[in-house]
């Protein structure tokens, strides 16, 4: 046998690529194809004039092929220290922005600066898995923090868990997977707590643009000592359908930034120059369009309330974002009935195990819902198909 990672080999595999492989050897009928819920990640292209952005840049512009900064583009940086600032009511400088290879690295990179192996970061559960999946290899522990039957984790709950070893608590808010929406509150107790012990807030936001509140979520940005005590992370792939492109952004101080540079110079030298011009096209250009698929994301967030009420023994626990976090009726953990969908309903959806611990029960008795691609009559659809398991 060779020599293993024995931290990469104890972490569980991709759930998204563990639930494709269900598909494989089932057939679909023309007249009923698959509803497939497992995953949010924008299916359509960006906007033509974000794409011709992109393409004059491959054509026209040599340094759009080269390395670039480390931290990410100064243009894209500015963008995003004033989108910020103006949104949030703070003071963002560009030089606490970084642009990184999406938002998922965005984590990697914050988590590499606060933790090493032995050391543990509070995640609320149920969890995003590639939070707890980058946790893991690298060694360092989870602590689980429940949440309540409103899908709202409890700051209180967290202090009991914090340890001598304990660096962050980790919030992602609209939710992934619940789709619930921290109240401002709530957050600012959270960094409060954070604060008081010594710790960090890592604050995930890749689904702000599809909030269904009005201005800022949180104030935490406007406190005078945030730049010690959050790390605020966000994506580009959902609001402006760059998925593919990858980039994401990490909002810090600059002390921290220096840290995170090291960090991004090894695993990746630059984030892409193509992703980061299509980013700054963005930003300019498409608010009123943006503002339209928060429209309709929403829109779809309500006929899957809608659809899940009248289904009988199904309850929705929380719903936002690109989001639905449902209980199930049947008699049977989370994973299995997910195959059975696939085989008797055509619907793919994750199951809550994949976003929980191993046994637990709340993972056991939970789908996470996907319903961001699929319109008003797909969701209709989706119950109806739902409502013939047996």
């Amino acid at each position: 046998m060779h020599p293993l990672n024995p931290a990469l080999a104890a972490t569980f595999a991709p759930p998204v690529m563990e639930a494709r492989r269900w598909l494989r050897g089932v057939t679909f009928a023309p007249d009923r194809p698959l509803i497939n819920v497992s995953q949010a990640a924008p299916v359509d292209p960006p906007p033509e004039g974000l794409r011709r952005a992109i393409a004059e840049a491959a054509l026209n512009r040599p340094e759009a092929h080269l390395y670039g900064p480390v931290l990410g583009n100064d243009d894209l940086r500015d963008a995003v220290a004033a989108r910020f600032s103006a949104a949030y009511g703070g003071t963002v400088l560009p030089g606490h922005v970084a642009i990184t290879q999406g938002c998922n690295q965005a984590f990697c990179a914050a988590i590499a600066t606060l933790a090493g192996a032995g050391d543990d970061v509070i995640l609320p559960v149920p969890w995003y898995f590639n939070h707890k999946m980058w946790l893991d290899m690298a060694g360092i522990a989870c602590r689980p923090l429940a949440c309540g039957d409103d899908m709202l984790p409890d700051p209180d709950r967290a202090e009991a868990l914090i340890g001598p070893r304990t660096r962050a608590i980790v919030l992602v808010t609209p939710n992934n997977p619940s789709g619930a929406e921290y109240p401002a509150a709530l957050v600012a107790r959270f960094h409060d707590l954070a604060r008081r012990r010594g710790l960090v807030l890592v604050l995930d936001e890749t689904y702000r643009d599809f909030d269904s509140r009005t201005g800022a979520p949180h104030d935490l940005l406007t406190r005078d000592d945030w730049q010690d005590s959050v790390i605020q992370l966000y994506s580009f792939s959902k609001a402006y359908r760059l998925t593919g492109h990858r980039v994401g952004a990490l909002i810090a101080g600059q002390d921290r930034l220096a840290q995170v540079e090291k960090f991004l110079d090894t695993v990746a030298i630059s984030p892409g120059q193509l992703g980061q011009v299509g980013a700054v096209w963005g930003m300019a250009h498409l608010d009123d369009w943006l503002a339209g698929e928060r429209h309709e994301v929403l829109a779809r967030r309500d006929a899957c309330r809608a659809a899940f009420a009248g289904l009988e023994g199904w309850r929705v626990k929380s719903a936002g974002a690109y989001f639905a976090w449902v209980e199930h009726p049947f008699d049977m953990p989370s994973d299995a009935l997910a195959q059975r969908m696939v085989a008797e309903a055509g619907v793919l959806a994750l199951p809550g195990t994949m976003f929980t611990p191993q046994g637990d029960a709340v993972g056991l008795r939970h789908l996470r819902i996907a319903f961001a691609n699929v319109d008003a009559a797909g969701i209709g659809r989706l119950a109806e198909r739902l409502a013939g398991l047996a």
